[in-house]
């Protein structure tokens, strides 16, 4: 009986933390994309808090972010489909690290490392233009 329960509440337990064997299907690594508006940081989501939109699961810290979510998802995601900004720039198409990222004007958009961040934040507008270039040719 008492083993049962250990079972049922470690079970639960893993279910409601985003750990990274499960977080790597995740959209954005497991991240809440809600987060990165309301908190301006990287919040794990829960893996019990969870809505797919466009086939990927989006994981949220909390209900209400999650019904934020659902209400407007393009206000959410992150620009260029979580590609790395300065990478896309330079003509390359990487993936951006959820835990880097910048918002500019009402978008969060995600970088390959803290170096990049600062390279995107020293000229976010040319960055940016040259960047949605790569993109619109990437894009099938």
């Amino acid at each position: 009986m008492i083993a049962n329960r250990l079972t049922t509440t470690f079970v639960a337990l893993l279910l409601t933390l985003p750990l990274p064997a499960f977080a790597e299907s995740w959209a954005l690594g497991g991240f809440d994309p809600v987060a990165y508006v309301t908190q301006e940081r990287a919040v794990p989501g829960r893996g019990d808090i969870v809505t797919t939109w466009r086939g990927r699961e989006y994981h949220f810290e909390t209900e209400a972010n999650r019904a934020l979510f659902e209400a407007n998802p393009r206000a959410y995601t992150p620009g260029f489909d979580g590609l790395c900004v300065v990478a896309l720039s330079e003509g390359r198409s990487e993936p951006g690290d959820p835990r880097q990222f910048v918002t500019i004007g009402q978008r969060v958009y995600f970088v390959g490392s803290e170096g990049r961040r600062r390279e995107l934040l020293s000229h976010p507008r040319d960055m940016l233009m040259q960047a949605k270039g790569m993109f619109l040719k990437l894009r099938p």
